[in-house]
């Protein structure tokens, strides 16, 4: 398994690198030092090669580390001088290339762009660097836009941030990952359609295909939440799905069903595969085989948008099918490695993917832990042993996977067995269906029956994972494990293990000193929970929302859009809650309100969200002012009636009138935070 250990040296320049920033002629360095090395060692006396062999593994390691990080060094676009954001972004004309057909939101058309040049100085230069644009749909040039359109506006790119929101995901890393820093907001005044066009003939049949696949998945499968998950399932379109289905999925843990994974590659392949059994001894199967398979998976892969879940099966299939094309075949272990290390080369942020991450995990906890959960029983009937062999797989899959969830989705699915043995077998049937009415589309009424048949077996799907769901112990929410707790948690799962099978007792009590640490790590947490008292003044556009937090317990001020919308809810508020593991909401000791006046542990809060008149004979003292609503208020008025140095302005208000507080804040020599732009306001007490 020489890749399992190759990978290792090369995931680690790959982190080094990306938290050490390392400047370029000190990789080239190490790199050209390390290859020295190893060109001088093949020259050294055999006899000495032996006695000095763990010199040559540690010059393998440096190059790899070297290379690791080189990788990373040149996947970065901000080291390139022609990288947009180096150039003056508000004095700029810019041309950009869109990179997909528009995506529809309630408000804009969305789509992601690359910056072909930019005009300052009264001539153009070349430039490089992706953006997200997105156009205002009273545009009435926007239905001429479309996958190779080239735009050109003057408007500033504005750098992507995140909402600044405890806990929340990181958007701003998420794109920077794919070298995506700037968006922009155009009305149909601000931009021109440029005459020319600049596409690619294979992503522009791609994209072709996959229109002409959600078309007719629309137009023959009845219901919109079913059409919807027929188009992530087949090719991993997720925008039209339900918000709240896909959180159903989630809760039951099948949420792999509908975001593409190896689990539909893995379909595609077995289906060719029994597809040429019948031909395995004709001459020409032999070149057709990997040929044809290769080709479909591959197409297949593109047509998904080549997720790094698929990518990882697409590229693991590929070293599979050529091994057997050329009689060589080697451990699933080495082969996973070897597409990972592979796909790191490729895009090293792969690693901080989290679909690429459960995908690997999980099949290695597959390979690793399924035949032996199946050998727990034996079950003669065929049919309920199939449903244990689902089982078994399901329950080895969480094994190493149950980390990482916890760590990224702090919740875990109670009912996930009982989900996929179900909707495992029964997504394939679909899947299969899928194919059947795309293959018969051209004769209308075969092809409607079929949808009909289709939609029918998805609304059978949905419905139960949306009862499944709804179930009181469906899911087990708050869940919080800091990264030093994921770690120790997979030290004493992996020693526990090695316990059970190979009867190690030094593994055995390894695995019960690490789950110690753990339980420790846990009571540290849990004791700093109890401690801490603060208060957190959200981010959220258009809308007021803030959290009184002692202990485990809250109080929430703010609108109440936000409590009864589940969606809104889970993106806003949830992540710091579970952060803060603040999860019973109640009325707080030491907390009073009479508004527009709070008091919380001796902290003395003012919420303006309204116009009031205060008398100015004598001022109160106020720890902090929160401004909401956009009242009609000055700074200087407040500041008649009430002594206060520290001033929020949350989400709720607008920018017009926060740059006029802004402004008197400024000239008064007040603190202030602005949550639309510093992030979410936090005082500890």
């Amino acid at each position: 398994m020489p890749f399992v250990r190759l990978i290792i040296p090369l995931i680690a320049g790959i982190i080094i690198e990306f938290y050490g920033g390392y400047a370029l002629p000190k990789l080239f360095a190490l790199l050209i030092f390390s290859a020295i090395g190893l060109a001088t060692f093949s020259f050294i006396k055999f006899k000495y090669k032996f006695t000095l062999r763990w010199v040559q593994g540690s010059l393998i390691n440096m190059v790899l580390l070297a290379v690791g990080a080189l990788v990373v060094y040149q996947n970065d676009i901000k080291h390139s001088r022609q990288w947009v954001g180096h150039y003056s972004a508000d004095t700029m004309a810019v041309m950009a290339t869109l990179q997909e057909p528009l995506v529809q939101k309630s408000k804009s058309y969305k789509a992601e762009a690359t910056v072909n040049a930019v005009k300052g100085n009264g001539h153009w230069q070349p430039a490089k660097g992706k953006l997200l644009i997105y156009f205002s749909r009273d545009s009435n040039s926007t239905p001429a836009l479309k996958y190779g359109s080239q735009v050109v506006f003057t408007k500033p790119l504005q750098t992507i941030k995140n909402s600044g929101n405890p806990g929340n995901f990181d958007y701003m890393q998420f794109n920077a990952f794919k070298d995506i820093y700037h968006q922009v907001f155009l009305k149909s005044n601000e931009y021109i359609i440029a005459p020319t066009s600049q596409t690619n003939a294979f992503q522009a049949w791609l994209y072709n295909v996959r229109s002409f696949v959600i078309s007719r998945l629309q137009q023959y499968i009845p219901g919109s939440k079913e059409a919807g998950v027929a188009e992530a399932l087949l090719i991993g379109y997720r925008d039209d799905l339900d918000k709240d289905l896909v959180q159903a999925y989630s809760n039951t843990g099948v949420v792999h069903i509908i975001a593409i994974s190896g689990l539909h590659l893995g379909m595609i392949y077995g289906l060719l595969v029994l597809f040429f059994k019948p031909f395995r001894k004709k001459r020409w199967a032999k070149w057709a085989k990997p040929v044809v398979v290769l080709t479909v998976l591959w197409v297949f892969t593109l047509l998904a948008g080549g997720v790094p879940s698929i990518l990882r099966s697409a590229v693991m299939f590929t070293f599979i099918i050529l091994g057997e094309a050329i009689n060589r075949k080697s451990s699933i272990y080495n082969t996973l490695a070897s597409s990972a290390f592979v796909m790191l080369c490729y895009n090293p942020y792969f690693l901080w993917d989290i679909g690429f991450q459960l995908s690997y995990v999980a099949v290695v906890s597959i390979v690793a832990f399924s035949r032996p959960v199946y050998h727990w029983m034996f079950i003669e009937n065929k049919i309920l042993d199939f449903f244990w062999n689902l089982v078994a797989v399901t329950i080895s899959a969480q094994i190493l996977t149950l980390p990482i969830i916890f760590y990224s989705f702090h919740q875990f699915p109670n009912l996930c067995l009982i989900t996929n043995c179900l909707v495992v077998p029964l997504s394939t049937i679909v899947l299969f269906a899928e194919l059947v009415v795309l293959i018969v589309s051209p004769w209308a009424v075969v092809a409607k029956f079929c949808g009909i048949v289709t939609g029918w077996l998805l609304w059978l799907m949905n419905t139960f994972i949306e009862k499944m769901s709804s179930f009181p112990l469906a899911v087990t929410d708050y869940i919080q494990n800091s990264l030093s707790e994921t770690i120790v948690l997979y030290a004493t799962i992996v020693f526990l293990s090695l316990w059970l099978m190979k009867k190690n007792n030094a593994a055995m009590f390894a695995g019960i000193a690490a789950f110690l640490i753990f339980i420790a790590l846990d009571a540290v947490e849990i004791y700093k929970i109890r401690q801490q008292q603060k208060i957190i003044v959200y981010n959220v556009p258009k809308q007021a929302a803030i959290d009184f937090v002692s202990g485990s317990s809250y109080t929430f001020v703010g609108d109440t859009v936000l409590t009864q919308d589940g969606y809104l809810r889970n993106f806003h508020l949830k992540p710091a809650r579970t952060l803060y593991q603040a999860l019973d909401e109640k009325q707080l000791n030491g907390f009073f309100i009479s508004r527009p006046f709070i008091l919380f542990n001796d902290q003395k809060i003012l919420l303006l969200d309204k116009p009031y008149k205060f008398a100015d004979n004598k001022k109160i003292a106020i720890n902090t002012i929160i401004i909401s609503k956009n009242p009609r208020l000055k700074i200087s008025e407040i500041l008649n009636a009430f002594d206060c140095k520290q001033f929020v302005f949350d989400g709720s208000n607008s920018m017009y009138k926060i740059n006029k507080w802004k402004r008197e804040c400024d000239s008064l020599q007040l603190s202030y935070q602005i949550t639309n732009e510093d992030g979410a306001f936090e005082m500890n007490l």
